[in-house]
Order: C-alpha cells, then structure tokens, then sequence
C-alpha cells in the first residue's frame, strides 16, 4: 500500500448528508462507521471515507462530544495512511515536534495504529498505520 495525505473534514452533525452530495459531484461511494458502532452513547458519523474512480480520497466525521469546538472554516485537518509503519511513525514524530498530541499512536479498535495530534502552527493531524491482516 502506498501511503497517502488526504483532507479530513469534520461537521456538526451533518457528515452523512456532505458526504453523500461530494460522492455524487466527484463519483465514487462513501463509507460510513458510526460512534454507536465502536460502542459510544453518541449520534454521528465517527469516521467515513470517499474513494473516487479518478483518485480523490475524501474523509470526514462529525465532532463528537469532547471532541473540541466545532468551528466552521477551521474544521479541515490532513490524515496520513499507508503501511509502512518506520515512515509514518517519523511523520508522527516530526509533526508532534513542538506541538501536541490530542490521541496517542496506539493500536485501535479496527486494528490499525492511529493518533491524531496538533502541529505546531494548530494544524491537525491524524495518522493511520495499517494492521497487519491477521491483526485486523
């Protein structure tokens, strides 16, 4: 798997209903996880992806409750995603370099590594490094 840099959009509510109208302007279908699926008491789109046949990767989510402030025209972050795991850890420890970390790189639920963290100029950050198939 090649690693990726994608946008990461979040919403106050209103992920499913914004991702579906850029998977029908851009092509490709979205998929959704919920916070209910990862057993949390919240309404909401905890993550969601849109692959497109032209390339685009889009992912968005809705802010969940302590999850911080949700603030129209200050809710795009950047995600990192691939497998190999010595480079993204890197990009983990270059980009935290004076900044700080909101969730640890740690083993997930769904079987990935996956922190996020908020650089030095307040740019959000996550990153993904993918399970092994027989982790995951």
């Amino acid at each position: 798997m090649a690693q990726q840099l994608n946008p990461y959009i979040t919403f106050d509510g209103t992920c499913a209903e914004a991702m579906d109208f850029y998977a029908r302007a851009l092509g490709g279908t979205v998929r959704f996880t919920t916070f209910r699926e990862f057993g949390m008491d919240v309404d909401g789109v905890m993550h969601s992806a849109l692959e497109t046949p032209s390339g685009f990767h889009l992912y968005a989510s809705d802010t969940a409750p302590g999850m911080g402030e949700f603030r129209p025209g200050t809710n795009l972050q950047i995600s990192i995603s691939g497998d190999d795991e010595a480079a993204l850890r890197g990009y983990w420890e270059g980009l935290a370099d004076g900044g700080q970390v909101v969730m640890p790189l740690v083993r997930q639920a769904w079987g990935d590594d996956y922190g996020m963290l908020a650089d030095r100029f307040g740019i959000l950050w996550h990153v993904n490094i993918a399970g092994s198939p027989a982790e995951a």
